[in-house]
């Protein structure tokens, strides 16, 4: 069951139902297999240091995307809205390493002109990006997200990143970027209406 999002959450705060006692014994259980020691000085404390991260990292998979965009204003705008260079930090699910880069997140609002507060885009990222993850579906959720919550006209996100799995591994291609998009409503139905979001992205 999700949990409320919390915007005074303490930083690395555990959330209720996060099992830090069963992840440490997996980190020393990986530490033996990999042929380390988890006793010695430099790694004592790294099984419980890692649960510490992963319940920080993880903590969108007790957040619903309800509770990120939870207030709503009448403001009688009909123009696009659109919030740049959304810092995002994922874990890729397929080698639980790091990918990192920025999403670009813009709607219409509805008939009514109802809007959201710009903070609140950001932190929809934040909800599904602290997930193991793909950066497909992330993309995918954010702007279904969107659509189902705000009702708008029309939702475009981008979202550019850097994974470590081909950084550090594999084909090790350090500074290769991934693009990807979901465009719904105006921004799939009207080329133009994309075309004015895709170049203040790029721009």
């Amino acid at each position: 069951m999700a949990l409320p999002y919390d915007e005074d959450q303490t930083p690395g705060a555990e959330p209720p139902g996060f099992d830090h006692a069963r992840i440490e014994k997996a980190v020393r259980e990986i530490l033996f297999a990999i042929g380390e020691d988890p006793d010695r000085d430099g790694l004592r404390d790294t099984p419980s240091r890692v649960a510490r991260a992963y319940a920080e990292q993880f903590a969108g998979l007790r957040q619903e995307p309800e509770d990120a965009l939870n207030k709503v204003f009448e403001a009688d705008h009909d123009e696009m809205v659109l919030v740049k260079d959304i810092e995002v930090y994922s874990v890729c699910e397929h080698h639980l390493v790091p990918f990192h880069g920025v999403a670009h997140v813009g709607y219409t609002p509805n008939k009514s002109g109802q809007i959201t507060g710009l903070s609140k885009l950001a932190r929809l990222v934040d909800v599904y990006a602290r997930r193991p993850q793909v950066q497909e579906r992330l993309t995918s959720q954010v702007a279904d997200a969107i659509m189902r919550i705000l009702e708008p006209r029309g939702v475009i996100v981008v979202i550019e990143a850097e994974h470590l799995c081909m950084t550090m591994r594999g084909v090790r291609k350090p500074g290769a970027k991934t693009v990807t998009s979901a465009v719904r409503g105006d921004f799939r139905e009207h080329p133009e209406t994309r075309a004015e979001a895709m170049g203040l992205i790029l721009g």
